[in-house]
């Protein structure tokens, strides 16, 4: 039996509290997370607490944030809030979303239509186009961090996630 994850249960600056695990990679772990004051759920993203010591995977991390914080496209997953946690582990907290990645989509079900697949790259297109206006190049465009989710009765609405490698241009800088 894999130990507990120390997380669930677990409340950030008393507003949010991790319901379960749904996903995690090699920097950290994505949590459901429910914000009772505002009566919605969020997805916390949390740094490895081992890595919070390197400083890279931490500017990584912050500049993740603070590069997703300044993106309203309607395609972009939009982020509320990040910070550090006690024990020194950062986090992101963003809007939750229900579906599935398209990497998975794509494993599961194979191909897919010519005109299902431009309607969902052309999406993306418009949430990369928006970053790019605003100095922000994501350089880790893959179906894995293409979400597709329902929104406003659009079965596959696309939301651009991850932007940990993101470059920020100086203009980018210049206007913040």
């Amino acid at each position: 039996m894999p130990p507990s994850d120390p997380y669930i249960g677990k409340e950030i600056l008393g507003q949010f509290r991790i319901l379960e695990r749904i996903g995690s990679g090699g920097m950290g772990s994505v949590y459901k997370a429910e914000q009772p004051a505002m009566d919605r759920l969020v997805a916390v993203k949390i740094l490895h607490p081992k890595l919070a010591s390197r400083k890279d995977l931490v500017s990584r991390v912050r500049r993740e944030a603070r590069a997703m914080s300044h993106l309203t496209h309607a395609n972009t997953v939009r982020v509320f809030l990040y910070g550090q946690l006690d024990d020194s582990s950062l986090y992101i907290v963003m809007e939750f979303l229900e579906g599935h990645n398209l990497g998975r989509l794509l494993r599961n079900e194979g191909p897919m239509a010519a005109q299902r697949a431009a309607a969902i790259l052309i999406q993306a297109c418009g949430a990369l186009d928006a970053a790019h206006r605003a100095g922000i190049v994501h350089r880790d465009l893959k179906p894995e961090n293409i979400f597709l989710t329902e929104q406003g009765g659009i079965r596959d609405f696309a939301k651009v996630l991850d932007f940990g490698l993101a470059k920020v241009t100086e203009r980018e800088m210049q206007g913040r």
